[in-house]
Parts: structure tokens; C-alpha cells; sequence
């Protein structure tokens, strides 16, 4: 099965929303104790999951179209994206050496998805 473009697009943005949702895991994180309420009225942790469950919907709904060995490397590429978001949004540290981890994971995922 060949697959589309399209296809890839969506698999990317399913990453995105992945790493998204990482990203509110985190913020919601700060606001979390043995208490359940903490958990239930987490608006934060309440996005995160929302974010993660419609990553999977899509991710389920391209898998229909392509070949999972192809389209779950790209997936992969939601660590690229934690990576930024942290950087811009958590003011997290990104020295040298994480870097050449991304350029690594996108030669991973350019060489798996050809």
C-alpha cells in the first residue's frame, strides 16, 4: 500500500498535538497531589488528555491508510517537538548535545519513511 502525502501530514500533526499534550502533562503536573480533586479538576492535565486522545483518533484513522512500519516513525518526531516546546514555552535548557539528538531522530525517521 503506497502511501499519500496527506496521509503523512496528518501523522505529523498527530505528533504535534502529542507533544502538546506533553507539554500541559508537564504545566498540570505543578498542581498535582494524592488528592484526588487535584487530578479531576486539572483543567491542564484535562487538555493534555484531550490533546493525546485526539492524536490517537487521527492516528488510528491514517493507520487505515498506510502501513504502520512506515507512519509510526513519525511519531518519533514528537520528541523533536517536546524538545522546542520545552524550550519555549517551560524555558527548559537546550545545550549542544540534545540537538544533535534531534538531527538524529529526523536522519532516523527520513531513512525509515523512504
Amino acid at each position: 500500500m503506497e502511501t499519500k502525502l496527506i496521509i503523512f501530514a496528518l501523522v505529523a500533526f498527530c505528533a504535534l498535538l502529542g507533544a502538546a499534550g506533553q507539554i500541559f502533562f508537564k504545566q498540570a503536573s505543578a498542581d498535582i497531589s494524592m488528592d484526588i480533586k487535584s487530578w479531576v479538576y486539572n483543567y491542564k492535565l484535562i487538555i493534555g488528555l484531550s490533546l493525546y486522545a485526539i492524536a490517537t483518533i487521527l492516528f488510528v484513522v491514517a493507520l487505515k491508510y498506510g502501513n504502520l512500519s512506515i507512519l509510526y516513525p513519525i511519531i518519533a518526531t514528537s520528541y523533536i517537538w517536546v524538545a522546542v516546546f520545552s524550550k519555549s514555552f517551560l524555558g527548559e535548557a537546550f545545550p549542544p548535545f540534545k540537538w544533535m539528538g534531534i538531527l538524529l531522530i529526523i536522519a532516523g525517521v527520513g531513512i525509515v519513511t523512504r
